[in-house]
C-alpha cells in the first residue's frame, strides 16, 4: 500500500477505501491526503459514478441544510448564498504568479509564494467536524481527445451536488487512466457557516488560481461561480493548456441551427454573462449543446467543438414562459433542479422578470423578506437577487443535441461575438475575413458590467472575446492564438458580430425585442451556406431588408417594418469611431504583446468609416450602401 492511501485509511469507510484504491494513480492519493492534512476533515467520502453515491450527495445537501426541499414541485430544491456572496468576485480572484512574471495589467495577480501561504493559512483545520467530499469530473466528453480530468475536494454537499448536475462523471475515467494521467485539482471550503448554512465570512473570501500546479483554491464562499471549481476557475487553467497545445478554450455557447430541408449548422458564440448567451443557446426549434464553455480543436483541417459541461448554471432573471419556453418548462415541471437566491412563497419559486405577479413577502437570500425591506446601506432589497440562478442537467431539456457527447465534437459553421453595445454596432453583421472578425468583433467586444459580477453595473468595458475575467495568459497572446488557429484551417467558420442591446439615440429605448435574436441566427445560418446576399458597410456585411422581412415572418410570424430595419442597421459613424478609439486605448495601456494585425484591422475599419462619413454624413441608412 502506498503511504498516502495508508494515511487516508482511518478517515475512509471500507467501501470508500476500496473506491479510492481502485484508482491506480499515486498523484491522486497524494493530493487527497495532503488536502486532508491541511483541512483536517473528520471523514472523507469518495463519490464514484454509482447512482447510489450521487443520490447520497443530494440527500446530504438537503439533510445538512445547504439545500432546502421546501418547493412543492418534485425534485426541486432551493439554495441560498449569503447577502455578500452573490456573484463572481473579481477583486478576490487572483492568479498566483512567480516573482519576475507578469501576465497583464488587466489581470488580478499576486506573488505565488505569498498567495499560497495566505490561502493555505485560511484552510488549516477548516473542515474539522465535517466530511470532505471528493468528486471526479470529466471536462468534455469521456474517452475523447477533448477530455480533461479533474478532482475536487470540498466540504459543501451543495457544491458536490451542483457538480453532478453540471458535469460528466469522471471516476471511471480515472480508474481507466492509470498512474500517469494529468488532472486539474480544486480545493474548496465554504468556511465558517451561519445558522442558515451560508458562508459566514465572505469578507475573508479567497479564490486563487495556481497555474504552475494546476490547482484552484476557493475558501469562504458558496456561490457556485466561485466554489464549483470546474466552472470558470478551471477554465482559466484550460486556457493555459490550450495556449500551449494549439487549441482554444472559449467562453462560448454551442448550438445547432436548422436551415432548409432539416439541414443543421453548428455555431459557437461568445457573450459575457447576462448578455443573452443562454437564451440564444436555447432558442425554440434549434438544439443546444452548451451555454457556457467550449473547447475547440482543429481536426481534419476543420474546427470542431465540444461542450465542456453537461448542465446549465443559468441566470434566471427574465426567464419567462413566452420568450424562454424550453427552460420555463424544465423550471415548472417535476425533475431535478437547484434554484439559488430566488424568492419562495407557499412552496413556489419566484424570480425577477418571470412575467407573473410576485408575492409581497416570502423567503429569500436575506431570510424572511417583505416588500420594502432594506439592507445595511438603506437600499431596498428586491424579492429575488438579480443574479439568482438555476442548475439543471442538459438532459432535462427537450432540445438537447444528440451530438452532446460525441467524442469528436461538432464541426463549426459559424462563430458569433456579442455584448451590451448600446450605441455602436448593428444587431448582426458578418466579418470580411477570419482576421477581421476575430479583431473587430472578438478582441473589440465591448459590453457593460452586469449583476453577474460583484461591483457597479452599467460601466462600459472591453471584454475581449468575453474571456476577460478568465484569461490566464497575456492578452495579446490570446489574440494571436485565435488568429493562428483560424489560419491553419482549410475551412474556417464564418465570424459574426451580434448586438441585442442597441438603443435608440433619441429616446434610449432598445431597438430589438428579445425574440428578434432568432431571426439574426437564422440569417447567419443562411450566410454560412451563401444562400442570401449581404450589404457591404464599413463595419461588416449586413442583411438586406427583403431577406429579414421574409425571416421575421417565417420565424416569428411578425411583419417586419422598413423603418425598424433602417433604425437597427443605420451605421453610426461617430459612435463607431469612438469605439475604435476606446479599443485602441485599452490595448495600448494594458497589453504589451499586441499582434500587428490588431492595429492593422482597426486602422482599416477606421479608414472605411471616415470615407463613408465624408460621402454620406454621420448616420448612414443601410439603403445608402446598396
Amino acid at each position: 500500500m502506498n503511504p498516502y492511501l495508508e494515511a487516508l485509511q482511518p478517515k475512509l469507510s471500507p467501501k470508500d477505501f476500496e473506491k479510492l484504491s481502485a484508482i491506480d494513480n499515486p498523484n491522486i492519493h497524494e493530493f487527497i491526503a495532503k488536502t486532508s492534512d491541511l483541512c483536517r476533515p473528520e471523514k472523507i467520502f469518495i463519490c464514484s459514478d454509482a447512482p447510489e453515491d450521487i443520490a447520497y450527495v443530494r440527500k446530504q445537501s438537503i439533510a445538512g441544510g445547504e439545500e432546502q426541499a421546501i418547493l412543492t414541485m418534485q425534485g426541486h430544491t432551493i439554495h441560498f448564498d449569503g447577502e455578500k456572496d452573490q456573484g463572481r468576485d473579481r477583486q478576490n480572484t487572483k492568479y498566483l504568479v512567480p516573482k519576475g512574471v507578469f501576465l497583464s495589467k488587466a489581470l488580478n495577480q499576486i506573488d505565488r509564494q505569498e498567495g499560497l501561504a495566505e490561502v493555505r493559512k485560511k484552510l488549516i483545520g477548516l473542515m474539522e467536524n465535517r466530511t470532505m467530499i471528493v468528486r471526479f469530473i470529466s471536462l468534455g466528453p469521456r474517452d475523447s481527445v477533448f477530455t480533461i480530468l479533474g478532482v475536487q475536494c470540498t466540504d459543501s454537499w451543495y457544491v458536490a451536488h451542483s457538480e453532478d448536475l453540471l458535469y460528466r462523471t469522471g471516476y471511471e475515467q480515472f480508474v481507466k487512466a492509470g498512474p500517469k494521467s494529468d488532472f486539474l485539482k480544486v480545493i474548496h471550503s465554504a468556511g465558517k457557516l451561519t445558522e442558515e448554512m451560508v458562508s459566514a465570512e465572505p469578507d475573508k473570501k479567497h479564490i486563487y488560481i495556481d497555474h504552475m500546479d494546476n490547482t484552484i483554491y476557493s475558501v469562504n464562499t458558496q456561490y457556485a461561480g466561485n466554489s464549483v471549481g470546474f466552472k470558470k476557475l478551471a477554465f482559466r487553467l484550460a486556457i493555459r493548456k490550450a495556449s500551449s497545445e494549439g487549441w482554444l478554450a472559449e467562453h462560448m455557447l454551442l448550438m445547432g441551427v436548422y436551415g432548409p430541408n432539416k439541414r443543421k449548422t453548428y455555431f459557437a458564440g461568445a457573450f459575457p454573462s447576462a448578455c443573452g448567451k443562454t437564451s440564444t443557446a436555447m432558442l425554440p426549434g434549434e438544439t443546444i449543446l452548451g451555454d457556457d464553455i467550449a473547447y475547440i480543436r482543429e481536426i481534419d483541417n476543420v474546427a470542431r467543438a465540444v461542450n465542456v459541461e453537461s448542465g446549465i448554471f443559468g441566470i434566471i432573471q427574465d426567464v419567462n414562459e413566452k420568450d424562454d419556453a424550453l427552460i420555463w418548462k424544465v423550471l415548472t415541471t417535476p425533475g431535478e433542479v437547484v434554484f439559488s437566491n430566488i424568492l419562495v412563497k407557499d412552496g413556489k419559486p419566484y424570480w425577477l422578470g418571470m412575467g407573473k405577479e410576485i408575492p409581497k413577502e416570502g423567503l429569500n437570500y436575506t431570510g424572511q423578506w417583505f416588500e420594502g425591506k432594506k439592507d445595511e446601506t438603506d437600499t431596498e432589497i428586491p424579492a429575488a437577487h438579480k443574479n439568482a440562478r438555476y442548475a439543471v442537467s442538459l438532459s432535462a431539456l427537450g432540445n438537447v443535441d444528440p451530438e452532446l457527447n460525441n467524442p469528436n465534437g461538432v464541426e463549426l459553421g459559424g462563430i458569433m461575438y456579442g455584448g451590451r453595445d448600446v450605441k455602436a454596432y448593428v444587431p448582426v453583421q458578418q466579418s470580411y475575413s477570419w482576421e477581421h472578425g476575430i479583431i473587430a468583433y472578438g478582441a473589440s467586444l465591448e459590453t457593460e458590467t452586469t449583476f453577474a459580477t460583484i461591483g457597479k453595473e452599467g460601466i462600459p468595458e472591453i471584454n475581449m472575446m468575453s474571456i476577460q475575467d478568465f484569461i490566464s495568459i497575456p492578452l495579446g497572446k490570446n489574440v494571436s492564438n485565435n488568429l493562428d488557429f483560424g489560419r491553419k484551417l482549410k475551412k474556417q467558420p464564418i465570424v459574426f458580430g451580434v448586438n441585442y442591446f442597441l438603443r435608440s439615440l433619441e429616446d434610449g429605448k432598445y431597438l430589438n425585442s428579445p425574440r428578434d435574436k432568432h431571426v439574426w441566427i437564422k440569417w447567419m445560418e443562411k450566410r454560412v451556406h451563401n444562400e442570401v446576399d449581404a450589404i457591404k458597410t464599413p463595419t461588416g456585411l449586413i442583411p438586406k431588408y427583403e431577406d429579414l422581412k421574409t425571416l421575421f415572418k417565417e420565424v416569428l410570424d411578425k411583419d417586419y417594418q422598413k423603418e425598424d430595419y433602417i433604425k437597427q442597421f443605420t451605421i453610426r459613424i461617430p459612435e463607431n469611431l469612438a469605439k475604435i478609439e476606446r479599443v485602441s486605448k485599452f490595448y495600448q495601456e494594458n497589453v504589451t504583446d499586441i499582434p500587428l494585425e490588431m492595429f492593422g484591422q482597426l486602422y482599416k475599419q477606421r479608414e472605411r468609416l471616415t470615407e463613408a462619413q465624408t460621402k454620406h454624413g454621420d448616420y448612414i441608412s443601410p439603403e445608402k450602401f446598396q
